[in-house]
């Protein structure tokens, strides 16, 4: 843990200044900015057996730099330090550089988020729940991949738009085969209060299955957000098509579990929250996940019911309780999660 913030230091001391493209802050345009964030969660998970578990842990733990090179230059690091992740081993989790003269076409090169997914790429500190939705980390993965990215457009424009070149392995894997994977997203805004997002990927991996072509995999997603003052909507789709291989697992760095086969699933979630003036925000979420669409009776739905405090503009307190029931047969694995976001 030590060398990670030799590292920090070394980056803040040896870089210069940054705007940067898709990460999770603005800097300031002058010298290096360090920020981060963490979240010590308590976790309680009903079991099915009767032996129920409850641990404290951290959910995330992160810490980076960014800033600004003269002339229209950028960069942004972040290293994830979390025990949970990544075996608690820490890890580059971001780290592109970006040319952003031209406000229309941002350019950036390195590792980031795919550019698919509303809930995706909203930043882990401002989620209005603790976790993602289980459609986004199963079908949104991998989350993170190395690669460039052309991006452009603001909330005050009509539109916005990002694609992305990517390796498909993710964070810890080079690309296994001569192709890459491309993804898209466009974001319309007809009205001030409404967003309107589409999403597409597609990419070709070395099978798994020695002597085949390569695997196939198809993302397309379809979201829409509503605000009127303090109140929000939010709705999302995720289809997803895997021809020769899939994934199960993933989301924030967690491990991906390959599978032999070819599978179509899809999911979506509803979710709404209205922030009081005393900072008490209420969020009522409706998911479900179906894991294999060629099978019946195999479908996964979730309620969240929360509660978010925000004590402040960098602290704020979400205590969830999410009620899982399955279509086929329902266990008992519900779960409450009581989590502290502090940024910084």
């Amino acid at each position: 843990m030590k060398n990670i913030y030799v590292l920090i230091l070394s980056m803040v001391l040896l870089l210069p200044n940054l705007s940067m493209a898709q990460g999770c802050d603005e800097p300031s345009t002058e010298g290096v900015n360090v920020f981060g964030f963490f979240q010590p969660k308590f976790e309680y998970n009903q079991m099915d057996v009767d032996d129920d578990t409850n641990t404290f842990d951290f959910n995330r733990a992160r810490i980076g730099v960014m800033g600004a090179i003269p002339y229209d230059i950028s960069y942004y690091m972040v290293l994830e330090t979390s025990p949970s992740k990544n075996g608690g081993t820490p890890y580059l989790l971001d780290a592109f550089i970006t040319y952003s003269r031209y406000n229309f076409a941002k350019i950036s090169m390195g590792s980031f988020k795919s550019p698919i997914s509303m809930e995706l790429n909203t930043a882990c500190h401002k989620l209005h729940t603790i976790n993602r939705s289980k459609v986004v980390m199963q079908l949104a993965t991998p989350d993170r991949d190395r690669g460039f990215m052309i991006l452009g457009g603001a909330d005050s424009t009509l539109f916005q738009y990002s694609f992305a070149v990517t390796n498909g392995t993710g964070l810890f894997e080079n690309d296994n085969n001569k192709t890459k994977d491309y993804a898209a997203r466009v974001v319309l805004n007809p009205h001030k209060n409404i967003k309107i997002g589409a999403s597409y990927k597609y990419g070709e991996s070395a099978s798994i299955t020695e002597g085949v072509k390569d695997d196939e995999r198809t993302r397309i997603g379809a979201d829409i957000q509503y605000t009127k003052g303090a109140f929000m909507l939010q709705g999302e789709y995720l289809y997803g098509k895997d021809v020769g291989s899939y994934t199960t697992g993933g989301g924030c760095g967690e491990e991906l579990e390959m599978h032999t086969g070819s599978i179509k699933r899809d999911g979506m979630f509803l979710m709404g929250m209205y922030r009081f003036t005393n900072n008490l925000q209420p969020v009522l979420k409706f998911e479900y996940f179906d894991s294999d669409k060629d099978l019946g009776n195999n479908t996964e739905f979730c309620t969240t019911y929360g509660l978010n405090y925000f004590l402040n503009d960098w602290t704020k307190i979400q205590a969830n309780y999410v009620y899982r029931a399955e279509r086929d047969h329902e266990v008992d694995n519900d779960i409450f999660m009581l989590q502290l976001t502090v940024k910084f």
